[in-house]
């Protein structure tokens, strides 16, 4: 079994195994003491539990219900109990404001066909489900409150910026790593207080 930043972690063939894009989050984390946090598409749970070292509460929401059964597993295996995982199509199922929301971002062009490609596939242009996301996070933001987006270079980062403006967000990239053909971006937004 995998270990990662300390965390026992089971994987599965359907959900989305911890990759750069993963780590780059991970290692970037705006979390505080004491903060409620919400980790949207959470996979294996990993970027929840992380967070759960510091947060009060954080709940992990994901589309894929092999990936909420895997989370609450590997939350179980390294006893961590300040976290909840529930099924969420993006916030459908979420209430309440966040200090921290973190969303690594699907971002291929397509259509989900396994329950894995949810993690990986975005819709038509590869964004219908990050501009999704972009619109109703305010709603879910306390003020003073960031959000953590992970993406591709691939689905543009310029546009991702333009429409956390858009929405009263200040934003910016703060870290970046270059991967293959593509560079995977951490773009922080933040809710004024």
């Amino acid at each position: 079994m995998p270990v990662y930043y300390g965390l026992n972690v089971k994987l599965h063939p359907q959900v989305y195994e911890p990759a750069e894009d993963t780590f780059l989050l991970a290692e970037n984390l705006a979390v505080k003491e004491g903060d409620v946090a919400l980790d949207v598409g959470t996979g294996t749970g990993l970027i929840a539990l992380l967070m759960a070292r510091k947060a009060k509460f954080v709940l992990g929401v994901d589309l894929n219900p092999i990936a909420v059964e895997l989370a609450k597993d590997n939350a179980r295996l390294n006893g961590i109990q300040n976290v909840e995982f529930r099924l969420s199509d993006l916030f459908e199922n979420v209430s309440g404001k966040f200090d921290v929301i973190t969303f690594n971002a699907p971002y291929l062009p397509g259509e989900p066909e396994e329950p894995i490609d949810l993690a990986l596939v975005g819709g038509k242009t590869g964004r219908e489900v990050l501009d999704r996301f972009i619109r109703e996070v305010p709603d879910y933001l306390k003020r003073g409150g960031v959000v953590q987006i992970v993406q591709s270079s691939i689905t543009g980062v310029e546009e991702t910026i333009k429409r956390l403006k858009k929405v009263g967000l200040t934003a910016k990239v703060v870290a970046k790593r270059h991967v293959f053909f593509e560079d995977i971006t951490l773009i922080n937004g933040k809710k004024e207080e």
